[in-house]
Protein backbone atom coordinates (compact mmCIF):
# COMPACT_ATOMS: atom_id res chain seq x y z
CA UNK A 1 0.00 0.00 0.00
CA UNK A 2 1.34 3.26 -1.04
CA UNK A 3 0.64 6.94 0.57
CA UNK A 4 -0.42 9.22 -2.22
CA UNK A 5 -0.58 13.10 -2.19
CA UNK A 6 -2.78 15.16 -4.59
CA UNK A 7 -2.07 19.02 -5.24
CA UNK A 8 -4.43 21.06 -6.44
CA UNK A 9 -7.58 18.58 -5.42
CA UNK A 10 -10.86 20.66 -5.31
CA UNK A 11 -11.11 20.61 -9.61
CA UNK A 12 -11.72 18.08 -12.36
CA UNK A 13 -8.81 15.94 -12.59
CA UNK A 14 -8.27 16.18 -8.55
CA UNK A 15 -11.60 14.98 -8.37
CA UNK A 16 -11.24 12.36 -10.86
CA UNK A 17 -8.27 11.25 -9.07
CA UNK A 18 -9.84 11.08 -5.69
CA UNK A 19 -12.38 8.84 -7.21
CA UNK A 20 -10.17 6.72 -8.27
CA UNK A 21 -8.00 6.36 -5.81
CA UNK A 22 -10.60 5.59 -2.78
CA UNK A 23 -11.32 2.33 -4.55
CA UNK A 24 -7.41 1.48 -5.49
CA UNK A 25 -6.96 -1.80 -3.70
CA UNK A 26 -2.66 -0.73 -3.86
CA UNK A 27 -2.84 3.20 -3.07
CA UNK A 28 -3.82 5.30 0.20
CA UNK A 29 -4.62 8.90 -0.04
CA UNK A 30 -2.81 10.29 2.52
CA UNK A 31 -3.74 14.11 1.68
CA UNK A 32 -5.10 16.34 -0.91
CA UNK A 33 -3.72 19.84 -0.99
CA UNK A 34 -5.51 23.00 -1.59
CA UNK A 35 -4.52 27.02 -1.09
CA UNK A 36 -8.26 27.57 -1.30
CA UNK A 37 -10.36 24.50 0.75
CA UNK A 38 -7.32 23.97 3.63
CA UNK A 39 -10.13 22.13 6.48
CA UNK A 40 -13.11 21.96 4.34
CA UNK A 41 -14.39 18.56 3.31
CA UNK A 42 -13.67 16.98 -0.01
CA UNK A 43 -17.20 16.96 -0.13
CA UNK A 44 -17.49 20.85 -0.24
CA UNK A 45 -16.07 20.43 -3.90
CA UNK A 46 -17.04 16.89 -4.78
CA UNK A 47 -20.45 16.73 -3.99
CA UNK A 48 -20.93 13.05 -5.27
CA UNK A 49 -18.62 11.60 -2.69
CA UNK A 50 -20.81 12.61 -0.02
CA UNK A 51 -20.99 9.33 1.90
CA UNK A 52 -18.21 7.79 0.18
CA UNK A 53 -15.38 9.81 2.18
CA UNK A 54 -14.67 12.29 5.32
CA UNK A 55 -11.55 13.25 3.86
CA UNK A 56 -10.59 16.64 4.46
CA UNK A 57 -8.72 19.46 2.12
CA UNK A 58 -5.73 20.42 4.03
CA UNK A 59 -2.76 23.37 3.94
CA UNK A 60 -0.01 21.22 4.53
CA UNK A 61 2.02 18.94 2.41
CA UNK A 62 4.15 15.31 3.50
CA UNK A 63 7.10 15.75 1.59
CA UNK A 64 8.06 12.07 2.40
CA UNK A 65 4.99 10.90 0.40
CA UNK A 66 5.21 7.71 -1.73
CA UNK A 67 3.88 9.74 -4.71
CA UNK A 68 2.32 13.01 -5.28
CA UNK A 69 0.14 13.89 -8.32
CA UNK A 70 0.22 17.52 -9.24
CA UNK A 71 -3.19 18.54 -10.69
CA UNK A 72 -1.73 22.31 -11.25
CA UNK A 73 -2.41 24.80 -13.44
CA UNK A 74 -0.24 25.22 -16.50
CA UNK A 75 3.19 26.90 -15.10
CA UNK A 76 2.17 26.05 -11.66
CA UNK A 77 3.86 22.84 -11.28
CA UNK A 78 7.40 24.27 -11.52
CA UNK A 79 6.64 26.84 -8.59
CA UNK A 80 5.40 24.63 -6.37
CA UNK A 81 8.05 22.06 -6.81
CA UNK A 82 10.54 24.80 -6.43
CA UNK A 83 8.80 25.65 -3.36
CA UNK A 84 8.39 22.06 -1.87
CA UNK A 85 11.59 19.84 -1.48
CA UNK A 86 10.07 16.49 -1.37
CA UNK A 87 12.39 13.39 -1.15
CA UNK A 88 14.36 12.56 -3.34
CA UNK A 89 11.95 9.05 -2.86
CA UNK A 90 8.86 10.75 -3.49
CA UNK A 91 7.60 9.86 -7.43
CA UNK A 92 5.54 12.78 -9.19
CA UNK A 93 2.94 12.21 -12.01
CA UNK A 94 1.98 15.96 -13.28
CA UNK A 95 -0.93 16.48 -15.00
CA UNK A 96 0.00 20.08 -16.79
CA UNK A 97 2.22 20.75 -19.55
CA UNK A 98 5.19 21.99 -17.62
CA UNK A 99 7.38 18.66 -18.02
CA UNK A 100 6.38 17.52 -21.43
CA UNK A 101 8.50 18.55 -23.84
CA UNK A 102 11.70 17.47 -24.05
CA UNK A 103 13.58 20.93 -23.60
CA UNK A 104 11.29 21.22 -20.20
CA UNK A 105 11.92 17.80 -18.54
CA UNK A 106 14.02 18.28 -16.11
CA UNK A 107 14.09 20.40 -13.43
CA UNK A 108 16.37 20.38 -10.41
CA UNK A 109 17.58 17.06 -10.28
CA UNK A 110 14.42 16.03 -11.45
CA UNK A 111 13.90 14.74 -14.96
CA UNK A 112 10.31 13.79 -16.11
CA UNK A 113 9.87 10.92 -18.54
CA UNK A 114 6.97 11.71 -21.33
CA UNK A 115 3.87 9.27 -19.86
CA UNK A 116 1.57 7.66 -22.78
CA UNK A 117 1.95 4.11 -21.63
CA UNK A 118 1.35 3.10 -25.47
CA UNK A 119 4.55 4.35 -26.39
CA UNK A 120 6.86 4.23 -23.58
CA UNK A 121 6.16 1.87 -21.06
CA UNK A 122 9.17 0.72 -20.38
CA UNK A 123 10.47 4.02 -19.65
CA UNK A 124 7.23 4.90 -17.77
CA UNK A 125 8.16 1.71 -15.72
CA UNK A 126 11.35 3.09 -14.77
CA UNK A 127 11.17 6.41 -14.24
CA UNK A 128 10.65 8.63 -11.07
CA UNK A 129 8.62 11.58 -12.52
CA UNK A 130 6.34 11.52 -15.37
CA UNK A 131 4.55 14.81 -17.21
CA UNK A 132 1.27 12.96 -18.31
CA UNK A 133 0.16 13.98 -21.54
CA UNK A 134 -2.31 16.22 -22.50
CA UNK A 135 -5.98 14.91 -23.19
CA UNK A 136 -6.18 16.27 -27.29
CA UNK A 137 -2.59 15.06 -27.39
CA UNK A 138 -3.26 11.46 -26.33
CA UNK A 139 -6.38 11.10 -28.35
CA UNK A 140 -4.42 12.27 -31.37
CA UNK A 141 -1.23 10.37 -30.82
CA UNK A 142 -3.11 7.02 -30.30
CA UNK A 143 -4.54 7.93 -34.05
CA UNK A 144 -1.29 8.74 -35.37
CA UNK A 145 1.62 6.66 -33.51
CA UNK A 146 1.10 3.30 -35.53
CA UNK A 147 1.11 5.39 -39.32
CA UNK A 148 4.58 7.20 -37.97
CA UNK A 149 6.22 3.52 -37.06
CA UNK A 150 6.07 2.39 -40.49
CA UNK A 151 6.98 6.01 -41.82
CA UNK A 152 3.31 6.57 -43.35
CA UNK A 153 3.07 10.26 -42.27
CA UNK A 154 4.77 11.64 -45.30
CA UNK A 155 1.83 13.93 -46.11
CA UNK A 156 -0.21 16.65 -44.74
CA UNK A 157 -1.93 15.29 -41.66
CA UNK A 158 -5.76 16.74 -40.69
CA UNK A 159 -7.09 17.35 -37.82
CA UNK A 160 -10.26 18.12 -35.93
CA UNK A 161 -11.18 17.25 -32.29
CA UNK A 162 -14.40 18.37 -29.97
CA UNK A 163 -14.05 18.23 -26.92
CA UNK A 164 -16.47 18.57 -23.56
CA UNK A 165 -16.35 21.65 -21.15
CA UNK A 166 -14.58 20.46 -18.74
CA UNK A 167 -11.38 20.47 -20.80
CA UNK A 168 -11.60 24.24 -20.12
CA UNK A 169 -11.43 23.43 -15.88
CA UNK A 170 -13.41 24.34 -13.11
CA UNK A 171 -13.20 27.98 -13.00
CA UNK A 172 -16.18 29.16 -15.27
CA UNK A 173 -15.28 31.13 -18.02
CA UNK A 174 -16.98 33.07 -20.90
CA UNK A 175 -16.91 30.10 -22.86
CA UNK A 176 -17.71 27.09 -20.40
CA UNK A 177 -20.97 28.90 -19.08
CA UNK A 178 -23.69 26.71 -19.55
CA UNK A 179 -26.06 30.06 -20.86
CA UNK A 180 -23.00 30.76 -23.84
CA UNK A 181 -22.12 26.72 -24.57
CA UNK A 182 -25.67 24.94 -24.73
CA UNK A 183 -26.54 24.12 -28.05
CA UNK A 184 -23.39 25.89 -29.18
CA UNK A 185 -19.85 24.74 -30.80
CA UNK A 186 -17.30 26.87 -31.47
CA UNK A 187 -13.33 26.28 -32.73
CA UNK A 188 -10.48 27.65 -30.81
CA UNK A 189 -6.68 27.88 -31.17
CA UNK A 190 -6.56 26.85 -34.82
CA UNK A 191 -3.37 25.31 -36.00
CA UNK A 192 -1.02 26.67 -32.66
CA UNK A 193 -2.64 24.44 -30.07
CA UNK A 194 -0.43 23.79 -27.32
CA UNK A 195 -0.82 20.19 -27.26
CA UNK A 196 0.72 20.01 -30.65
CA UNK A 197 4.50 20.62 -29.33
CA UNK A 198 4.11 16.92 -27.89
CA UNK A 199 2.62 15.16 -30.44
CA UNK A 200 5.11 16.40 -32.99
CA UNK A 201 7.97 15.24 -30.40
CA UNK A 202 6.20 11.78 -30.13
CA UNK A 203 5.47 11.47 -33.58
CA UNK A 204 8.90 12.26 -34.57
CA UNK A 205 10.79 9.70 -32.13
CA UNK A 206 9.31 7.06 -34.60
CA UNK A 207 9.34 8.73 -37.78
CA UNK A 208 11.64 11.84 -39.21
CA UNK A 209 9.87 14.14 -41.42
CA UNK A 210 6.86 14.03 -40.28
CA UNK A 211 4.18 15.58 -42.59
CA UNK A 212 2.51 19.40 -41.42
CA UNK A 213 -0.47 18.84 -38.80
CA UNK A 214 -3.03 21.06 -39.26
CA UNK A 215 -4.85 20.67 -35.96
CA UNK A 216 -8.66 22.69 -35.43
CA UNK A 217 -9.63 22.03 -31.58
CA UNK A 218 -13.55 22.87 -31.14
CA UNK A 219 -15.59 23.52 -27.97
CA UNK A 220 -18.42 21.13 -27.96
CA UNK A 221 -22.20 21.45 -25.78
CA UNK A 222 -21.23 18.33 -23.59
CA UNK A 223 -19.77 18.25 -20.51
CA UNK A 224 -16.86 15.13 -21.16
CA UNK A 225 -15.12 13.32 -24.10
CA UNK A 226 -12.89 14.05 -26.88
CA UNK A 227 -13.89 12.57 -30.23
CA UNK A 228 -11.18 13.23 -33.01
CA UNK A 229 -10.72 12.82 -36.40
CA UNK A 230 -7.34 12.47 -38.38
CA UNK A 231 -7.42 11.83 -42.21
CA UNK A 232 -3.83 11.69 -44.47
CA UNK A 233 -2.77 10.12 -47.79
CA UNK A 234 -2.31 6.39 -47.36
CA UNK A 235 -1.69 4.09 -49.96
CA UNK A 236 -2.08 0.50 -48.40
CA UNK A 237 -5.67 -1.31 -48.23
CA UNK A 238 -7.82 -0.83 -45.50
CA UNK A 239 -7.16 -4.10 -44.16
CA UNK A 240 -3.83 -3.37 -44.18
CA UNK A 241 -3.98 -0.33 -41.61
CA UNK A 242 -6.19 -2.13 -39.68
CA UNK A 243 -3.73 -5.26 -39.26
CA UNK A 244 -0.90 -1.94 -38.74
CA UNK A 245 -3.11 -0.42 -35.67
CA UNK A 246 -3.52 -4.22 -34.16
CA UNK A 247 -0.01 -4.98 -34.21
CA UNK A 248 0.81 -1.51 -32.64
CA UNK A 249 -1.62 -2.09 -30.11
CA UNK A 250 -1.24 -5.70 -29.58
CA UNK A 251 0.10 -5.52 -25.85
CA UNK A 252 -1.92 -2.11 -24.85
CA UNK A 253 -5.11 -2.59 -22.36
CA UNK A 254 -7.03 0.14 -23.15
CA UNK A 255 -6.62 0.97 -26.24
CA UNK A 256 -9.18 -0.90 -28.58
CA UNK A 257 -9.51 -1.27 -32.36
CA UNK A 258 -13.46 -0.99 -33.81
CA UNK A 259 -14.68 -2.82 -36.26
CA UNK A 260 -17.83 -0.57 -35.94
CA UNK A 261 -17.85 3.75 -36.06
CA UNK A 262 -17.26 4.85 -32.94
CA UNK A 263 -19.26 7.37 -30.65
CA UNK A 264 -18.02 8.92 -27.07
CA UNK A 265 -20.51 7.57 -24.96
CA UNK A 266 -18.75 3.76 -25.76
CA UNK A 267 -15.71 5.94 -23.59
CA UNK A 268 -17.22 8.43 -21.46
CA UNK A 269 -16.17 7.51 -17.64
CA UNK A 270 -13.27 5.30 -18.68
CA UNK A 271 -9.55 4.85 -19.20
CA UNK A 272 -10.60 3.17 -22.83
CA UNK A 273 -9.48 4.77 -25.99
CA UNK A 274 -11.33 3.25 -29.16
CA UNK A 275 -9.68 3.71 -32.45
CA UNK A 276 -11.90 3.19 -35.49
CA UNK A 277 -10.29 3.22 -38.86
CA UNK A 278 -12.23 4.35 -42.59
CA UNK A 279 -10.90 4.36 -46.26
CA UNK A 280 -11.67 6.35 -49.16
CA UNK A 281 -10.00 6.40 -52.33
CA UNK A 282 -6.16 7.07 -51.38
CA UNK A 283 -7.10 8.82 -47.84
CA UNK A 284 -6.89 6.90 -44.32
CA UNK A 285 -9.97 8.49 -41.96
CA UNK A 286 -8.90 7.55 -38.27
CA UNK A 287 -11.01 8.20 -35.19
CA UNK A 288 -10.37 8.03 -31.71
CA UNK A 289 -12.56 8.77 -28.76
CA UNK A 290 -11.30 9.20 -24.91
CA UNK A 291 -12.71 11.03 -22.02
CA UNK A 292 -10.69 13.96 -21.70
CA UNK A 293 -10.74 13.41 -17.95
CA UNK A 294 -9.86 9.77 -17.69
CA UNK A 295 -7.54 8.66 -20.27
CA UNK A 296 -6.58 11.73 -21.18
CA UNK A 297 -5.82 13.07 -17.20
CA UNK A 298 -6.65 11.32 -14.15
CA UNK A 299 -7.32 8.08 -15.21
CA UNK A 300 -3.89 7.89 -17.38
CA UNK A 301 -2.12 9.49 -14.82
CA UNK A 302 -2.71 6.19 -12.06
CA UNK A 303 -1.96 4.08 -15.13
CA UNK A 304 1.17 5.26 -15.04
CA UNK A 305 1.58 5.14 -10.96
CA UNK A 306 0.31 1.64 -11.73
CA UNK A 307 2.84 0.83 -13.91
CA UNK A 308 5.85 2.90 -12.05
CA UNK A 309 5.22 0.95 -8.68
CA UNK A 310 4.51 -2.67 -10.55
CA UNK A 311 0.63 -2.50 -10.18
CA UNK A 312 -1.62 -4.25 -12.88
CA UNK A 313 -1.92 -1.51 -15.19
CA UNK A 314 -5.49 -1.67 -14.64
CA UNK A 315 -5.42 -1.58 -11.35
CA UNK A 316 -8.29 0.92 -9.80
CA UNK A 317 -9.42 1.41 -13.65
CA UNK A 318 -11.55 -1.33 -14.49
CA UNK A 319 -14.04 1.44 -15.48
CA UNK A 320 -17.55 0.51 -17.90
CA UNK A 321 -19.14 3.47 -19.60
CA UNK A 322 -22.97 3.97 -18.60
CA UNK A 323 -24.05 4.42 -22.41
CA UNK A 324 -28.27 4.95 -21.72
Amino acid sequence: MIKVGIIGGSGYTGGELIRILLNHPQAEIDFVYSTTRAGKKITSAHADLLGVTDLEFTGDVNLNADLVFLCLGHGNSTKFLNANAFSKDTKIIDLSNDFRLNADETLNDRTFVYGLPELRKTEIQNAKNIANPGCFATAIQLALLPLAKENKLENDVHINAITGSTGAGVSPSATSHFSWRNNNVSWYKPFTHQHLGEIGESLESLQKNVGELFFLPNRGNFTRGILATVYTKYDGTLEDAKNLFKDFYNDALFTQIAEEPINLKQVVNTNQAHIHLHKHGDTLLVTSAIDNLLKGASGQAVQNMNLMFGFNENEGLNLKAGVF
